[in-house]
């Protein structure tokens, strides 16, 4: 099979294709042939899409799935510089969510974004599980807080800073969901030592893009951290074998809006 296909009508031979290739696997083109990736250098394909997305003609297009390519608009997807700027700067923890839910539709639209996030050697190791249930999320609050209480007198880091959860908890205030609707965890293979990153980096494009469909995100550390040493909330969520979980994050519908932005240390920057 073809690791590339290439319109011969269109290619100009331009030999952008190559250049940009992570894995230097493709024959720039001459008068007599098209750019083209010998058999022998077919499995070094991170299939990237690299060679496809950066071709000026759209002469080329990868191998993989290409009936389900989805051409880009001209224009799509540019944001002004002051635009960016403030949609990052704008950017909330939410921690009072509304009790309405967001429909299953709009967080796999979220999710399909973050699926295009970068990952090392294009290796897309981070798969997702969804908490829509609300009561599923009580239930995983309260045991990240059984979890904190086997911590308690203890040598671990925690152990000085969970007593005063544990009594927010018992008063009923949920101090570990913040009474999210939602939770959202990413899980990697067991074995990999770059997936950990790889799953903050999807998971950030997952906060970063869910305020465009209206949804409010908070990074779930307490339960993260849970979800990776306690075996009751591990079983409560059952991955499937040769998995673990990376990060979580709680969200839902914020319940407050944003007004403004608020100020931050001063940048420092060394240049070399």
């Amino acid at each position: 099979m073809a690791q590339i296909i290439v319109d011969q009508d269109r290619c100009t031979r331009c030999g952008i294709c190559a250049k940009v290739c992570p894995s230097g696997i493709i024959d720039s083109a001459d008068e007599a042939n098209l750019p083209q990736v010998q058999e022998t250098n077919a499995l070094r394909c991170l299939y990237c899409g690299h060679c496809e997305v950066f071709c000026p003609s759209e002469a080329l297009i990868l191998n993989l799935r290409p009936d389900e390519k989805v051409p880009l608009p001209a224009g799509a997807g540019n944001i002004s510089q002051e635009d960016i700027a403030l949609y990052l700067k704008k950017r909330r923890s939410v921690r009072y969510f509304t009790s309405e839910p967001v429909p299953k539709e709009k967080i796999l639209e979220v999710l399909d974004i973050a699926r295009y996030a970068a990952s090392g050697t294009n290796g897309q190791p981070v798969q997702w599980l969804v908490v829509h249930d609300p009561e599923e999320v009580k239930k995983i609050a309260r045991l990240t807080i059984e979890w904190m209480k086997t911590l308690v007198n203890t040598p671990h880091p925690m152990s000085g800073y969970v007593p005063a959860l544990i009594a927010a908890w018992e008063q009923g205030y949920d101090v570990i969901c913040r009474d999210a609707p939602h939770m959202l965890f990413a899980h990697i293979p067991e074995e990999s030592p770059i997936a950990p990153v790889d799953a903050i980096i999807a998971l950030t494009h997952f906060d970063l893009a869910a305020p465009a469909f209206g949804i409010g995100t908070c990074w779930a550390g307490f339960v993260a951290a849970a979800s990776m040493f306690y075996e009751p909330l591990q079983k409560e969520l059952s991955l499937p074998p040769g998995r673990k979980f990376a990060y979580a994050m709680m969200f839902g519908n914020p319940k407050y809006k944003v007004y403004g932005i608020p100020r931050r240390k001063p940048l420092e920057v060394v240049w070399k």
